[in-house]
């Protein structure tokens, strides 16, 4: 236990606010379990630093749930997001599973905002994709075949939208909004999830105090159709079959996405042997921009007793 006249540093404080300013970009308001999750303290030292914050008016606190700016209009939305993603999750985890049953698929994570446990009635299951090397146009080809043909093209339950290989597990985009992912990625199946965080521990710059979740299931046999059609593709036809499947969907994000500006299209449209993003909201940049937005306004309101307290956002 910390004495209750304990003094925290600005450090710690700042990491606080840090995790607040970015869940308010969701209109998203945190639990102390959460917020320790993300920050260089135990959960005990974590609930008097938060005590001590509230206190001083850095923060607001209303019920369980903390923010920066007051809670309390936040909370039944994000109640109700709990209670449908608690609802949901274990359909989340089959489907997860379902997925890692294709060809070349070698590990499955859920990422969006159901790994943040919420998951809202416009929400998706958004699932993050590692396929072995050289076979991921492959893989993600008849995962969409499969939306398209058996789910009408429906994403609700099926959100398919970023692979990478096991070769290439490292994330090129460095920031808060990958890191956040990467944080709170919910590993399904695939031993390979383990080797992922570790290739990417710069993520613990963005939270210095998160372990990374183990890996729920390891990988399991794939059905007989999955052996098959990987017997089939294996060397120089996999290889060709690969390499046309994604010029293929180049050329057709090319024509329907003619509008985008180079730099747009290769940070929201990915295509590479490797990667294959496609995010043409370009939701990140829309979430970064308004985070950005919050510590601006945040400072303005806070600007003394950011100063008092020695905090630099």
């Amino acid at each position: 236990m910390i004495a209750a006249n304990m003094m925290f540093s600005s450090s710690q404080k700042k990491q606080v606010l840090e995790r607040l300013l970015y869940s308010e970009v969701f209109k998203h308001p945190l639990t102390a379990n959460e917020i320790s999750a993300g920050i260089t303290a135990t959960p005990q030292e974590t609930t008097d630093l938060l005590s001590e914050m509230v206190a001083s008016g850095l923060i607001f606190q209303h019920s369980e749930f903390y923010g920066v700016f007051d809670p309390e209009s936040k909370i039944e939305r994000r109640q109700q997001g709990m209670e449908r993603a608690q609802q949901l999750y274990e359909k989340a985890l089959k489907t997860g599973r379902f997925i890692h049953g294709f060809p070349f698929v070698k590990g499955v994570g859920i990422s969006g905002s159901l790994s943040k446990g919420i998951l809202h009635q416009d929400g998706d299951f958004d699932f993050f994709i590692i396929t072995q090397n050289n076979r991921l146009w492959v893989a993600r080809t008849l995962l969409i075949l499969y939306k398209k043909l058996f789910l009408l093209n429906s994403k609700k339950y099926f959100c398919v939208n970023y692979f990478i290989d096991d070769k290439n597990l490292e994330i090129e985009e460095k920031n808060l909004f990958t890191a956040t992912e990467i944080h709170s990625l919910i590993p399904v199946v695939g031993n390979v999830l383990t080797e992922f965080h570790a290739t990417n521990e710069w993520v613990r710059s963005y939270y210095p105090g998160a372990p990374f979740s183990e890996v729920i299931l390891p990988e399991v046999k794939k059905p007989w159709f999955s052996r098959l059609i990987s017997g089939m593709l294996k060397g120089r036809l996999g290889e060709w079959t690969d390499k046309r499947f994604m010029h293929i969907t180049f050329r057709r994000w090319k024509k329907k996405f003619s509008y985008f500006q180079t730099e747009k299209f290769e940070l929201t449209l990915k295509t590479r042997r490797y990667i294959s993003k496609h995010h043409p909201s370009d939701f990140q940049t829309k979430v970064l921009n308004k985070h950005r937005e919050l510590i601006a306004l945040y400072k303005t309101r806070m600007n003394d007793s950011l100063q008092s307290e020695g905090i630099e956002l």
